[in-house]
Order: C-alpha cells, then structure tokens, then sequence
C-alpha cells in the first residue's frame, strides 16, 4: 500500500466549505442581528451541495455516487468487519461513510431549501420549525460521521483528516485518480459565490 492521490480538488475544497458554511450558519441560526450572515451561509451550503450532487456524477473516480453508494449489506459487513477487525480498507469512501454523505446531501438540501422559504417569509412558523429540524438532523449526522471517521482513522491506522486536506490515501497504484482537476475549484468558487448572493438577496 502507498500514499495514492484519491481525493481531487473539488472534493477537498467542497468539504471543507461545507463544514465552514455549516458551522458559520449554526452559529447565527437564533440572531435577528447576524440574519443576512446566517442566509449568506445558508446560500454556500446549498451551493456546495448542488456541485457536488453534479460532480458525484462527473467527477473524478472516487468522487463518483456510483463508487461509493453500496447496499445496505455492504453497509453491515464493513460494520462488523470494524468488529471483529477484519474489515476491508478502501481506497475512497467506505460503505457507512458514503450512506453518511447522503444523508448529509439530503439534510443540507432541506435544511436550505426551507431556510429559503423562511427567508423569503414564506410559510410561516411551522416552516421554521421544520427548517430548525431538518438542520439538527443535519447536526447529528455530523457528529455521527465524524465519529466515523475516528474510528477508520484508527482501524486503519490512516489520518482520514489529512487525507481530506492533502488528498492523498493509502492504496494501491492502479486505485490513484490521475488528476486533482485543480480548474474545477474554480467552477466550483463561482458557482458558489453566485448561489450565496442569490439565496441571500
């Protein structure tokens, strides 16, 4: 196994917007004063979803749904591999992880979607309250995934948070991406600068 480069520039970079964006607008959820921050915030996330949502289409190989999006088996033989410490290593994202990014997509989607609406002042307090829900369930498969990949980091002895920051994993070479697709980031930058200043008009 050697250090392959896996995770390409869109990849990284959208993370960690989506956890900056996330976080920044948890923060000002509850302030009237920080509002037009808190939408700004809101418009990055849905931004980020909706590129990647794209690029688990079009991008590079383990950045593709179709590489990482497995059955619920799949799911139960890399949770009991974890176990009985016999699970398998993969390259990209393992099976829980990936149904964990889903589930992300899915809450961030909502959440913005709603928040939106509640902006908009459109649909009155019972939209707010489910944008409030949508966002918590958002919250709580966060904490879920990133006790997941505390827990890979240590089954598979491999710095998962520096794998996201640097791009590169252990794995074979025949795994490797041949390329971090570095002018994506810029599609990506400005699809979600325009996304924000729309959503927070």
């Amino acid at each position: 196994m050697n250090k392959i480069l896996v995770w390409d520039w869109p990849v990284r970079i959208g993370h960690w917007l989506l956890v900056g964006a996330f976080a920044l607008a948890w923060l000002t959820g509850e302030s009237e004063t920080f509002r037009l921050v808190h939408a700004f915030a809101g418009g990055t996330l849905v931004g980020v979803i909706l590129f990647r949502l794209l690029w688990g289409v079009l991008g590079s190989r383990h950045a593709r749904f179709a590489s990482f999006v497995r059955g619920p088996g799949a799911v139960k033989d890399y949770l009991v591999g974890l176990l009985t410490r016999a699970e398998a290593h993969s390259a990209g994202h393992n099976a829980a992880g990936g149904w964990a990014i889903v589930a992300l997509l899915v809450f961030g989607l909502l959440s913005g979607a709603t928040g939106w609406l509640v902006y908009q002042d459109i649909g009155g307090d019972w939209l707010g309250e489910i944008h409030e829900a949508m966002a918590s369930g958002m919250l709580a498969v966060v904490f879920l995934h990133v006790a997941g990949v505390a827990v890979s980091s240590l089954a598979h002895r491999e710095n998962l948070v520096r794998a996201m920051l640097t791009g590169l994993k252990q794995g074979r070479p025949d795994e490797a991406i041949a390329s971090a697709r570095p002018l994506a980031v810029i599609l990506l930058l400005g699809w979600v600068a325009a996304c924000a200043w729309w959503l927070a008009r």
